[in-house]
């Protein structure tokens, strides 16, 4: 038994099995292609998604942090009020232990120069009696 296969014949088959064989080749990368891409999409989706969240997240701490500062500033600002009042109520209500000294000296002062005008008098009384 002989097979006789023409060249032209050959060729043709050939070609025809290597262009199937790069169709078969070419199919399988589109659908490889295809589920690479579908698969960066869900990924980049999913990225998207926890960056969204993140960055909720992150203006969420800063808006809490934002109104906490609030609060110092105000309750800062309270305090400097308190205590500035407290200043300007701090002479009317207390005395310094310098300024209660000299004034005590001073009405000591008086109350010698007194004695000694009061003892003049005394004396004069006394030599004129």
């Amino acid at each position: 038994m002989t097979v006789q296969v023409e060249l032209w014949g050959l060729i043709t088959f050939l070609v025809g099995l290597a262009i199937t064989f790069m169709s078969c080749v070419f199919g399988f990368a589109r659908v490889l292609g295809a589920q690479i891409d579908q698969r960066l999409t869900e990924k980049f989706r999913a990225q998207e998604e926890a960056r969204e969240v993140g960055s909720k997240a992150l203006r969420e701490h800063i808006d809490r942090y934002i109104a906490q500062a609030d609060r110092t500033a105000d309750q800062v600002a309270a305090l400097e009020r308190d205590f500035l009042r407290w200043q300007a109520e701090l002479p009317v209500n207390y005395v310094r232990r310098e300024d209660y000294v000299r004034g005590q000296s001073v009405i000591e002062a008086k109350l010698d120069a007194l004695y000694s005008k009061l003892e003049v008098v005394q004396m004069r009384g006394a030599n004129n009696g």
